[in-house]
């Protein structure tokens, strides 16, 4: 995975298998969604697809990429799917998608719902959560100081934190941890992420949360090896970045923000103030989790405003980058001098973390972005070094795999060369019926077997054929289509899960293993 993030982007894994464990924590886990059900039942499902069939169409550009959304696995003859169709699987409320061409703005749309109980449609306007994405935003905050030369990027930080100091101890190895650390994760400090506190909870102060004390709800940001060694991605060390530059500027972190970086780059529906203004409610997206309900209180409340704070719009981020690109080529200054832009995109230590953002190359072009997570929100932005297009996503759902579908198709659609390049193509495999019907059946998952993870207990899968299609069914979910990469090995369509079937010495398939990520399960046929 080349993009990091903190509050981090979770890829949905095979739905009863408990290979990971999910918890309600600030870490989650990247989990895969299986290929979607061919009919889908839920009121939600038939209101999208019946919308999407009635809507005004689209200039053809906009209508290819809401009708060519792909994921990990391709497979030839079988056609990619649509927006709706997927935001009704993955129980999505709302999408906001903004494109890039040519160092402008080519097209903004919103579907969905802002708030689906309200019946508030998502529109251009509306704001979310950015989550990480609020870390590039700070790079710029923190190489604007830099630029008038009010801060150093490679002196200690304890020479400008004031209200607090960072408590060095023997795991930093006499070693002092810079800004430049703090911004590209190189710091060694611990505290990946955040998970916001409910509307109405007591907010800690910065020197809370840095300390770990009451009513923060995360750990200490201390050392957990020194810096300057490696990356570790710590949303902590962005928190300490946050509390310089109010010590430095003796203002609240979101007016200086606002004033030196939103403000002047054009970016005036986002805010890092939190919690935001009541009186504009009706602005902000509600956050929803990944089974479609929505969050406590509609949105988490987010102090460690630099890491995890930003309200905006795809829109308002697009700003950003075309101002980032622009600036690269001499062209723009609107917050950072062309050096300052060419550095805060510098990697630093390590080869795809810069200055608050990532580097990563695809067919030879190199990119810069992030991504980010916030209760109930997901969101990624990309940005070409050259040529001056990119592409933003945010959605109110705690699921990152539709945000990475709809960029596939962006870039399909907008031809960046080898941006998306699927994990498998699959070809039509010439396999007898006979062959199929012997794989027909019900699968008991083994305790015996040497499977490194489970299914829930007296959970089956079955197998079934419906003229020369395979399906798999777990029960209690829905079925869901495979496609063989041989005769005896099948994938579902939207990840590198693979169902193989295992005959014994007779030629009587007797059991299926399941493989994801080098784990594994054995399950043992029906008779």
């Amino acid at each position: 995975m080349s993009l990091k993030n903190s509050n981090y982007e979770p890829i949905r894994i095979f739905n009863l298998i408990n290979l990971l464990v999910r918890k309600k924590t600030f870490m989650k886990q990247k989990r895969f969604h299986w290929i979607p059900a061919l009919f889908l039942s839920t009121i939600f499902c038939m209101g999208a697809f019946i919308s999407f069939a009635q809507r005004k169409k689209d200039s053809p550009a906009i209508e290819r990429v809401l009708h060519n959304l792909s994921s990990e696995i391709q497979v030839e003859g079988v056609p990619n799917w649509t927006l709706f169709e997927r935001m009704a699987y993955y129980h999505v409320k709302g999408v906001s998608i903004a494109v890039i061409k040519d160092y402008s703005i080519e097209w903004a749309k919103a579907f969905g719902w802002a708030d689906s109980a309200e019946q508030r449609p998502a529109t251009t306007a509306t704001k979310f959560q950015a989550g990480s994405i609020s870390k590039s935003l700070n790079g710029v905050g923190i190489m604007k100081l830099v630029q008038e030369q009010k801060l150093d990027l490679y002196t200690d930080i304890n020479e400008y934190l004031k209200k607090w100091k960072f408590p060095y101890d023997s795991l930093a190895h006499g070693k002092k941890i810079t800004l430049a650390n703090l911004l590209s994760h190189t710091a060694g400090l611990t505290v990946h992420g955040f998970p916001g506190y409910e509307r109405g909870d007591p907010i800690p102060t910065l020197p809370q949360v840095l300390d770990g004390k009451r009513p923060a709800n995360t750990a200490a940001i201390r050392s957990l090896f020194e810096p300057s060694l490696k990356a570790q991605y710590s949303g902590g060390g962005t928190t300490i970045s946050q509390l310089i530059v109010e010590d430095i500027t003796q203002m609240p972190y979101d007016q200086f923000m606002w004033e030196n970086v939103l403000q002047p780059i054009g970016m005036n529906h986002s805010s890092f103030t939190q919690p935001p203004a009541v009186e504009s409610q009706n602005q902000f997206a509600t956050a929803y989790n990944t089974d479609g309900k929505a969050v406590k209180g509609k949105y988490h409340i987010y102090p460690e405003e630099a890491a995890a704070g930003l309200w905006t719009t795809p829109t308002d981020l697009s700003k950003y980058i075309i101002e980032t690109q622009l600036s690269i080529l001499g062209k723009s200054a609107k917050a950072l001098s062309k050096e300052m832009n060419k550095l805060r995109l510098t990697p630093y230590i390590d080869s795809s973390t810069a200055l608050g953002v990532f580097i990563d190359t695809r067919g030879g072009q190199k990119y810069f972005g992030h991504s980010g997570q916030d209760e109930g929100f997901v969101a990624r932005y990309w940005g070409s070094f050259e040529g001056g297009y990119g592409v933003v996503v945010m959605a109110n759902t705690d699921d990152m795999s539709i945000i990475d579908e709809i960029i596939n198709s962006v870039a399909i659609v907008y031809q960046w060369k080898e941006f998306y390049k699927p994990f498998m193509v699959l070809k039509p495999q010439d396999i007898s019926s006979d062959l199929l019907n012997s794989y027909v059946g019900d699968y008991l998952d083994s305790v015996e077997s040497n499977g490194q993870f489970n299914l829930a207990p007296g959970s089956l899968v079955t197998i079934s054929k419906k003229k020369n299609q395979l399906s798999v069914q777990v029960r209690g979910q829905e079925k869901v289509d495979i496609y063989p990469e041989r005769s005896d090995r099948f994938f579902p369509k939207t990840s590198d899960t693979d169902i193989t079937f295992v005959k014994d010495a007779k030629g009587m398939v007797t059991k299926i293993t399941i493989h994801q990520q080098g784990k594994f399960i054995e399950c043992q046929k029906l008779r």
